[in-house]
């Protein structure tokens, strides 16, 4: 079973508490669509499940990183300020420039470093570990798709660790894990409610 690997910046709301079941969301600040559907879907999840249930919203960048950034986050957790295409989002359709619902949820800020800083033997192992059919394939084939990871990295300017060491498809993310980290749930952009709720009632049962 693969492993979830949170790699936070810094807990900029609440505390994390490992259960043994816990649901980490990943979204943008310059993402629409995690506010739209992600943030109100998590946040009643939050209200139902927090006594049982571990909970830890991710704030990434995996682009527009002059809005995915540490200080938006901040400003939106404290006043609700938006950026961005998700403020022209909300105030071309609302007339509104702050988000109307309060995060609830324990907040965090990924890891971001440079292509020099995330670079190394680790960490390239670790995804192509998780690309498909690497168990199958040969040490030298490994070998070489593991110079391809690096060389693709290696001009990206910034990188987000916990987005990327995960090889998230974008966001909205919701990855559901156990006490040991390993992953019991993934699932990427708009899902219903219902099917993240009785997923969690299942695992708790």
């Amino acid at each position: 079973m693969s492993k979830f690997h949170l790699n936070i910046q810094e807990l900029v709301q609440g505390e994390f508490v490992l259960n043994k079941v816990n649901i980490a969301f990943v979204f943008q600040v310059n993402c629409p669509g995690c506010f739209i559907y992600g943030i109100p879907i998590i946040n009643n999840l939050y209200k139902s499940f927090s006594k049982n249930v571990g909970f830890i919203g991710v704030a990434t960048a995996f682009e527009d990183f002059e809005y995915n950034n540490e200080a938006n986050l901040k400003l939106l957790l404290h006043d609700g300020t938006l950026v961005g295409a998700t403020k022209n989002y909300y105030n071309t359709n609302y007339g509104l420039s702050v988000y109307p619902e309060k995060i609830i949820f324990p907040a965090a800020f990924d890891t971001v470093v440079s292509s020099e800083q995330f670079i190394n033997s680790n960490k390239i192992a670790l995804i192509t570990d998780i690309i498909k059919n690497i168990p199958n394939s040969s040490e030298q084939e490994k070998e070489a798709l593991g110079e391809k990871v690096k060389a693709y990295y290696s001009g990206m300017p910034l990188i987000a660790e916990t987005f990327t060491l995960n090889q998230l498809q974008g966001t909205p993310s919701f990855i559901i894990f156990d006490d040991h980290y390993s992953i019991l749930g993934h699932h990427f952009g708009h899902i219903n409610e219902e099917v993240l709720k009785n997923k969690l009632e299942h695992l708790l049962k």
